[in-house]
Parts: C-alpha cells; structure tokens; sequence
C-alpha cells in the first residue's frame, strides 16, 4: 500500500509542478515520494529488464542518453528516459511515476537511464538493468570524488554478471570492466586529424588491473585513445566492435560500418557519443547504421552545449560546461583555439559550492593545455569571478600570455562582463562561466533590447 500512496502523491506533485513551472521537478516528487516508500523504484511493475539501458560515467552521459533516445524514437520506439539529466534515483523515481499508470504499471518498449556514476549502485539494486554503458571514468567533481579510482572501486564490484556492458575501447579504467561479463560490446574511434600525443613531462595513469604505468600511443581526447600497460597486457583493441570512422571536421561528417552520417557536433569527445549511441541501437534496439543515419541530422541535445548571444554588434559563444572536470574545460579550449579569426576569451571559472569548504582551487585549468589557444588570434583574455579570477589568470601568464593582454574581475556581476566585452574590437567573443550567470546575461539583452 505504501508504493501507491507514494505513486500517487507523486503524480499530483508531477502536475503541479507542469502547472507552475515545467522546467522544474525532475528530482523533487520522486524525491517527495521516497520518503513514504523508499523501495518505490522496486515496486513498479511490468518492467523488462533485459530492456532498461543505464548509461553512466564521467563525460558524456548525458549527450550519449538523449542520441539514443532520439534515434530510438526517430525509429518507432516508445521509450522513458530522464532527458533532463536527473540521475540519482530520485529522478529515476519521478521519471517513472510519470510514465506509469495508476497502479504502477510501466508500458515502453525501452527505458534508458542516465545514472550518476557513484550512484548507480543504489539505483541498480532497485531496478537491476540488463545492459550498462560505461562512458569514461576520469577525474571529476574532485571536492566529493577525490579521485576516480575511487568511482572505480565503487562500480567495479556492481557491474557485470548478466549484465551486457557496452564500453569504451580506449579509455583504460571503462576497458578493463571487460573481464566482468561475458557480454561485452566495444565501441571507439578511429584516429583523426584532432588526435595528439603528449611528452614525457606528462603524467599518464596508472593501470586499473595492476598499477603499473599505462602509455598511450596517441589521444583522441585527454586520457583517451589507443593504449596498453606497460606490465600486464591489459590494452585497447586493436578495433572495436563499433568504430567511428573517417572522422571529417570541417565537413562535419564521419562512417559507420561504410555508412556517412551527418555530425551533429563537431568536436572530438562527441565522436565517442557517436559510437556509443550506434552500438547500443544495433545491439540492444536492432537498428541499422542505415536507419540511425536517419536520425543524425535532426539531433540537438537537451540543454545543449553551446548557445549564441547577440549583443551591441558582437557575437557571443556561451560554451556550457560543467565546471568539475579538464576534459570538458579542455575540449571548449580545443574549440576556441582552431578559430583562426580574432577572437576575445572570458573564462569565468569558478569555485565549486555545492559543499562546504566551497572547493575554489580551479585545479583544472592547470590541467589543461593551452599553448594552441595562446598561439591562436587572440585579442584579449578576461578572467571573472568572485574567488578564482587571479589563478586563471596565473594559468595564462605561466603559459605565456602577456599580462597586457588580460582583464581581471572579482566579480560576476553582468554589468561588468558586458563592459568587457564592448571594450574589445572583435565581435567573436567566447565565453564559460555557470549557466546561471549566462541566464542573467539573456535576461539583460532581453531587458535592454541589445
């Protein structure tokens, strides 16, 4: 009787909340209704497990989540998915109280599920998928994580057994989850013209099997590309069983199994989406590269990455991010320094306060590269925030960067930025801070009509 106490208060939570505000409750009537069933997840019924998708990791969850459920419903699939990216079981909860029925009953062809990393474990056991995407497990959210060894230790023993893992090829921690079931699916990218490789000066990983040093004969992202330990024999296939390949750029195109699609984004880590997404729809939902292909060119993700403001002339590129992690920083860098036209770059990086001490230690733009972007067309660097303005700084001067060359701000305040942004003669402005300081930013061209 609990579960359908808690079903139904959820319910009438799910339609106040469209009343009031859309946008909101992706987290909060499943977390409401959790406290009067905490096995609410469990106890929904009708579910086929052999038919529930999980896709978790580092990067890329997220994006990787709404292709598949684009090219699932672009080919007929009814599916339940948690598109607004809540991941911890609360949002898991809410996503199936609005799908089921009054008893509880879940009628889809398919659920696919983006599940945070340190949480899948608690989620799985009230709803136990029989396929799992790891995407990456690289360092991120360093103030509650610490390291993602940590992450590992903690998924390592959850995932296999029945469970069909669908894995990065080239990403040393995801691989090595290859020895915990016997259903294993690979997926990876060719080498491309964005691919790199690094000295000696930089540190590598160690090994997820036996800790010795990994080595990497070239990236197609930081941490991820074709590798092997130096001790073990644990290594990248020499191909995966889903490959990306031809990757193009500036066409913004790539081949699957001699099928061309369309990129929808065209930069490296989403090739890897890219792979991910086609292997789980020929494994799991029987659909050719022929029909995904379909799909590509209408993709455009949730909550995307990238979004353009127009303001007195000028044209700004607000890179969305989540400010955790290098590999997310790194790509938007990569992205800025292969325009060559002259350009303005406001890095608003900022503390992370979502628990105390606030972590304000912008660790991750020192573990970024820079030299691309400093050796490309750039007019002026500004570095804005309420604490971490004068390290980004730092980065740019110990990379080189003239101090002339910089503005600094201790400050959010969008009167200042917009400032900023006038005094430069480009009109090719990029910009990463959060996402609330950008909403400030619309709401004030909207307001002054700019």
């Amino acid at each position: 009787m609990k579960f359908y106490i808690a079903l139904w208060f959820a319910k009438i939570i799910n339609v106040i909340i469209n009343i009031v505000d859309k946008s909101r409750g992706s987290n909060f009537s499943g977390e409401k209704a959790m406290t009067i069933d905490p096995q609410m997840v469990a106890h929904f019924k009708g579910i086929d497990y052999a038919k529930v998708l999980f896709i978790t990791g580092t990067n890329g969850k997220s994006t990787t989540t709404n292709l598949v459920h684009h090219i699932f419903k672009s080919n007929g699939k009814k599916i339940i998915a948690n598109l607004e990216g809540a991941n911890l079981i609360y949002g898991v909860a809410t996503a199936l109280s609005k799908a089921s029925t009054l008893t509880g009953k879940i009628k889809a062809d398919y659920i696919i599920f983006e599940t945070d990393e340190r949480y899948l474990p608690l989620i799985y056991k009230q709803l136990p998928a029989e396929n799992i995407m790891i995407t990456n497990l690289q360092k991120d959210q360093v103030q509650r994580n610490g390291d993602p060894d940590f992450i590992y230790r903690k998924l390592f023993p959850t995932i296999g057994g029945n469970v069909r893992l669908f894995l990065n090829n080239e990403e040393p921690r995801t691989k090595s989850f290859d020895e915990n079931s016997d259903k294993i699916i690979t997926y990876g990218v060719e080498r491309h013209e964005e691919s790199f490789t690094k000295d000696g000066t930089y540190p590598t990983m160690a090994c997820p099997k036996c800790r010795h040093k990994i080595v990497f004969d070239y990236y197609n992202n930081d941490g991820v590309g074709k590798f092997h330990c130096v001790n073990c024999g644990h290594r990248s296939d020499d191909t995966a069983d889903y490959t990306v390949t031809d990757v193009n750029f500036a066409d913004r195109s790539f081949k699957f199994e001699d099928v061309s699609f369309n990129m929808p984004y065209d930069t490296p880590y989403m090739c890897y989406n890219y792979a991910g997404a086609l292997a789980v729809a020929k494994e799991l939902g029987d659909i050719s590269p022929a029909e995904a292909a379909k799909a590509f060119g209408e993709f455009k993700n949730v909550g995307g990455r990238f979004e353009i403001l127009k303001y007195k002339g000028k044209t700004i590129k607000y890179m969305r991010i989540k400010q955790e992690n290098p590999e997310t920083l790194q790509t938007c860098i990569n992205v800025m320094a292969a325009d060559p036209e002259k350009k303005m770059v406001c890095l608003g990086l900022c503390p992370l306060i979502d628990m105390i001490p606030h972590y304000a230690n912008s660790f991750y733009a020192f573990d970024c590269q820079l030299d691309k972007l400093v050796q490309s067309n750039v007019e002026k660097y500004f570095c804005f925030s309420d604490r971490v303005c004068y390290d980004t700084a730092n980065r740019l001067i110990y990379e080189g960067v003239d101090k002339s060359m910089i503005s600094i701000a201790d400050t959010e305040e969008v009167d200042t930025i917009f400032k900023e942004i006038e005094s430069v003669e480009t009109d090719n402005i990029y910009l990463i801070t959060w996402i609330h300081t950008f909403y400030y930013m619309k709401k004030y061209i909207e307001k002054e009509g700019r």
